[in-house]
């Protein structure tokens, strides 16, 4: 590729990421507002991650290329459909731990609501990330995680009384499902490692290390 399709391409993304920017999101006081919200911090990081090569678009997001198209048509029209050019990727092919975590989430997911089950595949795709969970999704903080699991997924949102993370808290329903338990503790409060399932999750949002100059890792 010339130097001058590398700097027409860096303008495309540098455009297509503002209109993804904060001063772009709408209010998050409204329900349907809080999901593009969402949905943008996402594809941010899915464009940021597919201009570094160290993913495609499917790959970052968990979602289908038809998925992708509906999500871009109907959430950020501002923005081409083309812009992930689609016509050359594959649908994502969910691995074993992947698939548990979908059929999970949609099993939980809010009857009849289309953005339920696009959210399931995102949160199962995202999970197998290295930081927390609300990170790898872009979000500001983990109470932005919570209220979005708490509207798309509410009875498994329900079960969390207290306050588990999120990603442990999948996992010990996927054992529960299968009749085991991955502790020997007789109680959280009695394990050792209590503070990896309940303690706090705090760190620098991956928006803000990028406006702020660093890459992702």
């Amino acid at each position: 590729m010339s130097r001058g399709q590398d700097q027409q391409n860096g303008a495309t993304f540098a455009h297509h990421r503002g209109c993804f920017s904060t001063s772009q999101w709408p209010p998050t006081d409204q329900a349907a507002a809080f999901d593009r919200h969402v949905l943008a911090c996402v594809f941010y990081l899915a464009f940021e991650e597919v201009e570094a090569g160290k993913a495609t678009a499917t790959e970052a997001t968990g979602l289908s290329r038809a998925d992708l198209r509906d999500v871009m048509t109907r959430y950020f029209p501002a923005v081409p459909v083309n812009a992930f050019a689609l016509e050359k990727l594959t649908d994502p092919e969910p691995d074993m731990e992947e698939g548990l975590l979908r059929d999970l989430l949609i099993g939980h997911a809010r009857p009849g609501d289309p953005a339920s089950i696009l959210f399931a595949k995102i949160i199962a795709r995202r999970s197998l990330r290295n930081d927390h969970l609300w990170q790898d999704l872009g979000l500001f903080n983990r109470a932005e995680l919570s209220r979005l699991i708490a509207r798309h997924f509410p009875a498994l949102a329900a079960g969390n009384t207290k306050n588990m993370k999120w990603k442990k808290y999948f996992y010990r329903k996927l054992c529960e499902a299968e009749g085991f338990s991955l502790c020997t503790a007789p109680s959280c409060q009695e394990c050792r490692d209590f503070e990896s399932c309940f303690g706090p999750e705090e760190g620098e949002s991956h928006l803000a290390r990028i406006k702020n100059g660093f890459a992702l890792d």
